[in-house]
Order: C-alpha cells, then structure tokens, then sequence
C-alpha cells in the first residue's frame, strides 16, 4: 500500500543508495542553490532542455556572467545569448526565447517570474516541466515535475500506468502526498543517472529490486 509510510521508506533507500556516489545535484537544483532567483530557475531549465547537465550548468553559468535580471538580459542580442548558452541544444531557439521572455516579463510582470503555472506556460519555450520546475525551486511551491527519468522510473517500478509525462503527472499527483511532490524530480533524477538507467539499469544495485515488478526491461545489471 502506497501511504505515508511507503513514501518515506522509498525516498530514504533511493537517497541512501544514491549518497555514495560522486555525482552532484542535477544542474538547475545546484543553480537554485548558488542563485535562490526564480529567473535563474527559469531561464537554467530552459537550457537544460535536450542538455546534458554538465553542459547546462555551464552554460547558465556564463550567461548569468552577462545578465542577472531581464532588464541586463534585453540588452543582449540574441547572437550574444547564444554565444553563451552553446553548446545547449536548439541553443539558437532558446536564446531567441531568453530574450523574449526576459521581453515579456518587464513588460508584463514588473521583471518579475509570475508564481503561477498557467502564466509560465504562457511564455515563450515554457512547457509543463519547465514551469513545475520553476514552481518547485524557485517558489518552493508543490508540484510534481516529470522529466524523462521520473516518467520511466515511476512506471518501471508499476507506481503508475501511463503513457506521457503529462499523464504521469496527473497520475502521481493522485498517489503521492504532496509533501514528497518538490524532491521527486531530484530524487529520480539521480537515481535514473547513477542506478535506475534507461537502458539496462543496475537492478543489483537497487534497494527496490525485489518489489520492482521492473516493467519494460529487458537486460539489466
């Protein structure tokens, strides 16, 4: 039975099977911890997009070397913003985008990221994982972000049947209490890199291994 109780265990096996290894904390969670600014937060997801982490912690890190707040970003042109963010994937789209939303926020919001996930989608480039994430680590507000490794994990593991990150979301939200909604991502996140990988995960090394029903694998070590 998935209750309070189920929670907690899992969350304290994953961290702990997760705490010996080297990898740090995925790149927009270290980059709201140096910053604590929802813009950083915001403008670091977009980036991680199609991204390595090792790319986009970079990446973040030069741009915020140019630009700290919309007013700093608009004086950039999107050659420059790109420049920076390379090589991020789709980096040219995700300049132009930058620098829009950056547009947009003075313009409509005082330069200020709105705390509401429908005025986030609302922006340029912004989908549903991005303004989760946003939500989560730039307001601390509960919401549960599905990116590719929670999507997997959460449906390897026979938490949840679905098909699209969307219905995963929808799906974890009604099974989840929302105080484990903020750390799941971070969580799953790591676990998926270092354990629970995509392809032929390390079961051996998984403190879930004889529960997980281990849907849709087929080689694992």
């Amino acid at each position: 039975m998935m209750d309070e109780h189920y929670w907690d265990d899992i969350f304290a096996r994953f961290g702990a099977a997760i705490a010996s290894e080297s990898r740090t904390l995925p790149s927009v969670s270290l980059i709201a911890e140096e910053q604590q600014n929802p813009y950083h937060v915001l403008l670091s997801t977009l980036i991680s997009l199609r991204t390595k982490d090792e790319v986009t912690i970079a990446a973040s890190r030069r741009l915020f070397e140019l630009a700290t707040d919309p007013y700093e970003m608009v004086r950039l042109s999107e050659e420059e913003i790109a420049q920076a963010i390379y090589p991020a994937g789709f980096y040219k789209t995700k300049a132009r985008n930058i620098r829009l939303i950056s547009e947009i926020l003075i313009e409509r919001h005082d330069a200020q990221v709105p705390p509401t996930r429908e005025q986030l989608l609302a922006l340029p480039g912004v989908g549903i994982k991005t303004a989760n994430l946003t939500l989560n680590l730039g307001f601390g507000i509960e919401a549960i972000c599905v990116d590719c490794h929670v999507h997997q994990i959460a449906n390897r593991l026979g938490w949840i049947e679905t098909k699209t990150p969307t219905e995963s979301e929808g799906a974890l939200m009604q099974i989840m209490p929302k105080r484990f909604w903020i750390p799941l991502n971070e969580l799953l996140v790591r676990f998926g890199q270092v354990i629970c990988r995509p392809i032929s995960p390390f079961c051996s090394r998984c403190p879930e291994s004889e529960r997980c029903p281990k849907i849709g694998v087929t080689t694992r070590r």
